[in-house]
Parts: C-alpha cells; sequence; structure tokens
C-alpha cells in the first residue's frame, strides 16, 4: 500500500495498525540514555550526600532559569543556551572564591537534570512540552564532560603552575561535547527526515557550532570568574549569552515570521479558484520529502520550500483558470509562461532570487531545454512533485497512484528526471513519517 509522507494522501485503513507508528534507535538511545544517567546520579548523590550545597544550590537555579528561557532557533532546534553554559560552568568548576570545591561528576548530573526538570515544568504545565530528544542530548553532553573531567579536576587546579593544561583540557573537551551533540542531533535528524547521516552531520555542524562555541566558552569562563568572585560570578558573566540569546531569538521569530509569510501568499491561488484546495501545500510536503531522500542539504530543503509553495503564483497572471489548476495538462508554452511569471513575481522580494530561479525553471525537461544546462535538482523535484498531485490530488486510490507513478515513469526519457521519480516513489511507499 501506498502512503505519502504529510502529503494529501491518508494512510490506507487496510494497512497494519503496527506501521503507523515507527520507532527511531537513535532518538530512544538518547532518551533512554540521559533518563538513566540522571535519575541514577539523583539516587546515588541522594544517598550518598551533596558536597558544597551552596555552589550545586546556585548552579541548579541558574540551570532552572536557562531552561526556562529555552528558545527554538531555525530548523526546529531547541536550545537552551544560559542553562547549558550554567551546566558546563559548574562541570568545570574548581574553586569558589579561593576555597576549592570537591563533587563529583554523579552530584554534576544530579544537579543539571534537577535544573532541567523545574525549567522545564513550567513549559509543560501550559503545554508546551519540550523536544525530549533535544532535552536529552543536553543533558547527555553534560554527562560525558562531567565523567571525563571530574575525575582529573584536582589535577588542574587554576593556582598551580600549569594552570594552561587545565584550561587546554577545558576546551577539548568543549569541542568533542560539540562534535558529539552534533552526531547525535545529526542521528536523529536522519531517522527523523529519512536523509543521508552524512548531509545531517553537516547540517548540524554548521548550525549549531557558533552558539555551541559561545555557551562553551561562557562555561569556561564562569568556571574560572568563580575562583576570583564567587558565585557572583554567575550574573557577571552570563549576561553576554544572555544578550546573545535575545538575538537568536529574533532573528528565529524572523525566519518564522517569513514562512509564514510565504505560506499565506501561497493560498492566494486557492482562495482565487486556481488551484485546488490543499495543492500547494501537498506539493512542498512531498517536494521536501523526496529532497531529504535524495540527500539535499538543510539550506537546499528551505529553497525548495519556498519554491514549492508558490511554484503555481503565476497562474495569477492568467484571464481564466486552468481545469482543476493541473498545469500538468496545460500546453508546454503555457506552462513556461506561468513559471516565468511567477519567478518575476518572486525575485520582486529582492531576497529570494535562488528560489525564483527554482521556480522558473521547473516546466523544462530534466536534461534540459536550453544553453542554461540541466536545471536544478530542486526545479526537478517540483516538476514530479506537481505533476503527480495534479494527476493524483487527494485521491487515496493506490491503483490511481500506481498508474501515475507508472506515467511518470513513462516520461523518464525526456521530461521528468528518472531518479526524482525513483526517490518520489521510495517515499509513497514507507508509512507516514514525522515532520
Amino acid at each position: 500500500m501506498i502512503t505519502t509522507l504529510g502529503s494529501p494522501l491518508k494512510e490506507d485503513p487496510k494497512r497494519p495498525a503496527q506501521a503507523k507508528s515507527r520507532i527511531d534507535p537513535a532518538r530512544s538511545f538518547v532518551i533512554v540514555a540521559a533518563v538513566t544517567c540522571g535519575g541514577g546520579s539523583l539516587l546515588w548523590t541522594l544517598f550518598t550526600g551533596f558536597v558544597e550545597p551552596d555552589a550545586a544550590l546556585a548552579f541548579g537555579v541558574l540551570i532552572a532559569v536557562g531552561e526556562l528561557a529555552r528558545i527554538t532557533l531555525p530548523g526546529n532546534r531547541e536550545v537552551a543556551p544560559i542553562a547549558s553554559a550554567g551546566a558546563i560552568g559548574y562541570t568545570f568548576l574548581l574553586d569558589v572564591g579561593g576555597e576549592p570545591v570537591h563533587h563529583s561528576a554523579w552530584q554534576v548530573i544530579a544537579v543539571v537534570a534537577v535544573g532541567i526538570a523545574l525549567g522545564e515544568l513550567p513549559h509543560i504545565a501550559v503545554g508546551r512540552g519540550p523536544r525530549w530528544s533535544d532535552l536529552a542530548r543536553r543533558g547527555l553532553v553534560i554527562v560525558l564532560v562531567a565523567l571525563a573531567f571530574r575525575p582529573v579536576a584536582a589535577r588542574v587546579s587554576p593556582d598551580s603552575q600549569h594552570w594552561w593544561i587545565g584550561l587546554c583540557v577545558m576546551a577539548s573537551l568543549v569541542m568533542l561535547a560539540w562534535l558529539v551533540d552534533s552526531v547525535l542531533a545529526a542521528a536523529i535528524r536522519a531517522e527523523r527526515l529519512r536523509t543521508r547521516l552524512s548531509v545531517a552531520i553537516r547540517d548540524e555542524s554548521r548550525a549549531q557550532f557558533a552558539l555551541g562555541m559561545a555557551i562553551g566558552s561562557s562555561g569556561i569562563l564562569i568556571a574560572l570568574a568563580s575562583t576570583v568572585t564567587g558565585l557572583a560570578g554567575l550574573l557577571v558573566f552570563t549576561a553576554p549569552l544572555l544578550v546573545t540569546q535575545v538575538a537568536f531569538r529574533r532573528y528565529a521569530e524572523i525566519r518564522l515570521t517569513y514562512l509564514q509569510t510565504v505560506r499565506s501568499l501561497s493560498r492566494v491561488t486557492e482562495v482565487g479558484g486556481y488551484v485546488e484546495t490543499g495543492h500547494s501545500r501537498r506539493v512542498s510536503h512531498l517536494a521536501q520529502a523526496v529532497g531529504c531522500e535524495m540527500g539535499m542539504r538543510e539550506s537546499e530543503l528551505l529553497a525548495l520550500e519556498y519554491a514549492s509553495l508558490m511554484h503555481d503564483i503565476g497562474q495569477l497572471s492568467l484571464r481564466s483558470p486552468i481545469a482543476s489548476g493541473a498545469t500538468v495538462l496545460a500546453s508546454p508554452r503555457e506552462q513556461r509562461r506561468i513559471a516565468e511569471l511567477g519567478s518575476a513575481v518572486i525575485r520582486e522580494t529582492g531576497v529570494l532570487d535562488s528560489v525564483a530561479e527554482l521556480v522558473r525553471r521547473q516546466c523544462e525537461s530534466w536534461q534540459g531545454d536550453g544553453d542554461d544546462g540541466r536545471p536544478p535538482l530542486g526545479s526537478r523535484i517540483i516538476k514530479v512533485a506537481n505533476a503527480f498531485d495534479d494527476l493524483v490530488g487527494a485521491s487515496t486510490n493506490p491503483d490511481r497512484i500506481e498508474a501515475v507513478l507508472q506515467r511518470l515513469r513513462m516520461d523518464t526519457g525526456h521530461e521528468y528526471d528518472p531518479t526524482v521519480v525513483d526517490a518520489m516513489a521510495r517515499v509513497l511507499d514507507r508509512p507516514a513519517a514525522r515532520w
């Protein structure tokens, strides 16, 4: 049986019930590992007792406040910079105001777990539950850093002649933490979007590098400053990270508003009766699924989403709508005219030239019609996804879906990219995934 990935096709009621859910091994492993380590460390610390409770309380409160102020970045990435910096600072803490501290790695993990839990309670109470995989990753990274650093903390005292060794160890562990976090996030992303792990690792590394280094360096500064200023240093060195977090939050809000604007603009053709209701959304979801299947990068997927949402906007220039809005049934000349007019409208924004190019070349044959060579992969994907939805629409009939796939395969010699058609067939032939 055939279903689409977030597309117009609903799951076949005859499909076995177990196919409706999917277990993601990487996501499950990260969550179980984080819960086990956090719960076990808390029980052990309660049994053996807390040491330096004032420092534990101060850092626990900072972590809770930071978790309460968590933000969601583009790419649906949930981060808590202040909480993460506080957790790293407590992990690297060597002394407070000249008094050495002796807390173990297990106490670090316990304090971080309690702080994260307290910070999440208000979110859960109002129905804004966290992304559990992101939450677990934040905790699990601290587990690894604490287990690596705390056993050797006494040997890297800031008062020793070899203090720089301790600083190098801290910096190395921050880099290691960033790498581990990027790999874990990439594994979860690859499972969720059904994309290639190598592509996901590259996307996550780029997306998290700047913020990860800011968090790590802030955590090191907090730990070293506490040697001189005591616990008052928490407030002083958390302020720069708070400013950074505000900037990231505004950037995320701008990106979200931009996407919402594009989605609203894509509905103009539906409201005007030029295309069927839901056509642009269905084409967009299917195109993104195919893009993930073919290993497109995150930036390319974003441009593909914008282009597929607005691929039919050129129809607004038509004197009378095409029957059912199916551009696949229009003449090649009319298809090209619609694509070029849509591209011209998009170029007027001044910031979506790459998206406009994808829209402009969506009607060309997959091998190219002129001197520009083969159309971009995004254009070839939109061409296939649009043709499929034009011919299938909201139908859930598997025979009709299979017939349309066969029709597209028959036209792969000239019109449609055979690799794109094959990728779409694989997407359609698996249970609906989560987006």
